[in-house]
């Protein structure tokens, strides 16, 4: 098992891998709880850095950006559980256990979980869906454990409660601040119009006015940019950059950064050229 597998369609991953994997999450669409059973879990955002070991768990909230790596430790494969909180399956939750629903989150978007001999006992519970992962698991089967999951995260920390009830958009935010940021994130337009909270007419519209050019032309001149930087000052490799300033392969990055700037990336460049 190499790539993540599903225990339960759409709600439960199982994720293992024998060697490092770096991972270019570009959007995090939904809440997510993760239990980690071995190896390291890092993750940065464009405004954090956090990691997690053997036993650890971490809530992840929805709407965000980052990058995750994973890393095996000790002589051990990688392993961790995953639960997705996704908005239709929390939305019933608050429904049928009567959880008032509506108050604005504005903590802190990750948290790690302290030890908890329930939550931890919950992860072994889902250990006989990896051992039989070749089985169907009934789609009311994964609606119990989001449940359950999320009950236990209720009782160990009442705060979470706006966390992961919180159902608003999210407000328009500094849209130059948040670009500047993120521009590194290979994502589609429309998600960085919805995560700066604004309609994709809206944020095109917004950008215009705010950097007198389309949002496609300056994120290819803004990574662009940055390669040159990176290349020329920093003595970084082309295949050691291309993929974190949000090129899908290396060729797409060289023919466009030889397009641009009239050399490939590998010739390297000389101040003025």
């Amino acid at each position: 098992m190499i790539n993540p597998a599903e225990i339960i369609p759409g709600v439960v991953f199982y994720s293992y891998h024998s060697s490092v994997r770096k991972d270019k999450v570009a959007f995090l669409e939904h809440s997510t709880l993760v239990m980690q059973v071995s190896g390291r879990f890092s993750m940065e955002t464009a405004n954090e850095t956090f990691s997690m070991e053997q036993g650890q768990m971490l809530l992840i909230r929805r709407n965000q950006l980052g990058e995750i790596t994973k890393t095996p430790l000790n002589g051990e494969d990688y392993q961790t559980i995953v639960i997705c909180l996704k908005e239709d399956l929390l939305r019933q939750i608050a429904l049928e256990e009567k959880i008032e629903a509506g108050k604005k989150y504005s903590g802190p978007p990750n948290i790690l979980i302290p030890g908890n001999d329930f939550l931890r006992a919950f992860f072994q519970s889902v250990l006989p869906y990896v051992r039989h992962s070749d089985e169907t698991i009934a789609n009311t089967v994964g609606l119990l454990k989001v449940r359950e999951a999320v009950l236990l995260l209720l009782h160990a920390l009442p705060e979470v409660k706006d966390f992961l009830f919180d159902f608003s958009e999210p407000y328009k935010i500094d849209l130059e601040k948040f670009m500047l940021s993120n521009f590194h994130f290979n994502i589609p337009v429309e998600k960085f119009a919805q995560l700066t909270g604004r309609s994709l007419a809206g944020f095109k519209r917004d950008f215009q006015k705010m950097f007198d050019t389309s949002p496609r032309h300056w994120l290819q001149e803004k990574r662009l940019t940055e390669a040159r930087h990176l290349i020329e000052d920093k003595n970084k490799k082309p295949s050691a950059i291309y993929l974190d300033l949000g090129f899908e392969s290396l060729s797409h990055f060289s023919h466009s950064f030889k397009k641009r700037f009239g050399k490939a990336p590998s010739e390297g460049l000389t101040v003025g050229s």
